[in-house]
Formats: C-alpha cells, structure tokens, sequence
C-alpha cells in the first residue's frame, strides 16, 4: 500500500524553527518526486516546496526561500523539510504528496502554528 506518513509538527514562536518528516512506503522513493503544501484556515492548499529524489533537484515557493531547506534520505525513505525563521503566516496544515502511477498520494497531514 503506498503511504505518505507527515510527523513533526508543532507550536513554536515567530522566529522559531521545526522541522517535518514524511515517511514514505509502497513505491520505489528514489524514482518520484515529493512535495509539500500547506493549507491556512480559509485558503487554498499551496505547494511550498518539492525534490526529486532521483537527482536531489529542488524547488522553493518564493515566500519561503532561504528560510525552508527540504531534503531526503534515500535510504529511509523519507523527505524532511527544515523550517527556519518561521512567521505567523506559515501557520497552516502541512501535507506531503507524491503522483504515484496515475493517483495523487497524500499523507494525512501534520500541524504547525506559529505565534506571534
């Protein structure tokens, strides 16, 4: 069964840092791409970032540029995403996400709040 599994969420004060994992399971992670999106209250899901396992390639939506870092281990089969300087308006629901065969794969989504 393939599974996206978020963790690593949290409260934390503006400026603070955490960082999420997402474990993956039931498909061969290095050949796929994953990402992460967000969703506030009242707003849309957004991507923020994304990397593909297979050359390391990277991409930042440009509100979080030089604050989040995302990364992977390929041996765990897991996509972290380091949060730095965080801003109350990254308070959201963070999900990963994978396009896996013709689906699109979602985990169940983890929470951070970010206090002013």
């Amino acid at each position: 069964e393939v599974q996206l599994v978020e963790s690593g969420g949290g409260l934390v004060q503006a400026g603070g840092s955490l960082r999420l994992s997402c474990a993956a399971s039931g498909f061969t992670f290095v050949d796929y791409a994953i990402g992460w999106f967000r969703q506030a209250p009242g707003k849309e899901r957004e991507g923020v970032s994304c990397i593909k396992n297979s050359d390391g390639s990277t991409y930042y939506k440009e509100s979080v540029k030089g604050r989040f870092t995302i990364s992977s281990d390929n041996a765990k089969n897991t996509v972290y995403l380091e949060m730095n300087n965080l801003k109350p308006e990254d308070t959201a629901i963070y999900y990963c996400s994978a396009d896996i065969s013709t689906r699109t794969v979602w985990g169940q989504g983890t929470q951070v709040t970010v206090s002013s």
